[in-house]
């Protein structure tokens, strides 16, 4: 009986066509290029005739969070969970991890390589901010096409 229920039942929860809207990724530095790749997908299938430049802020941006993700909101064996929504406009980036510390502004360096991430996402992003949820926060952004 149990085996009859289990060959019936649905394997995955990811839309019959295209990629998964959410990705779950370990808070390690391959992610960043997961994410990117993750974006990439999702405007190939959601919108191919997007413009590269909308693309590739995009994929800046949720490579920023990710990277802020890894660096400050995830310890070894944490998990961070990427959720994408694309639209013909404006694209919506969401990266949520187990920490519920904000992302804090760094004063602008010459000589420091990091500390650049918030200032991308004035520059790229119609809007950004952060949720806390139950296990964590959720840092959000929304580019808009030019």
């Amino acid at each position: 009986m149990i085996d009859r229920r289990r060959a019936t039942a649905p394997v995955c929860y990811a839309p019959a066509d295209g990629p998964p809207p959410v990705l779950l990724l370990a808070g390690e530095g391959v992610s960043a290029g997961i994410a990117r790749k993750f974006v990439r997908d999702h405007f190939q299938f959601e919108l191919p005739d997007a413009s590269s430049e909308y693309i590739d802020a995009v994929e800046l941006v949720t490579c920023e969070l990710v990277t802020n993700a890894i660096r400050y909101g995830t310890a070894a064996g944490d998990l961070m969970r990427v959720e994408i929504d694309v639209q013909d406009a404006r694209t919506r980036v969401e990266v949520e991890d187990p920490v519920r510390r904000r992302p804090q502004p760094r004063p602008e360096s010459h000589e420091n390589e990091g500390g650049r991430g918030l200032i991308i996402l004035d520059a790229l992003c119609s809007d950004w901010g952060v949720t806390d949820t139950p296990s964590g926060k959720k840092v959000w952004a929304k580019v808009t096409a030019q």
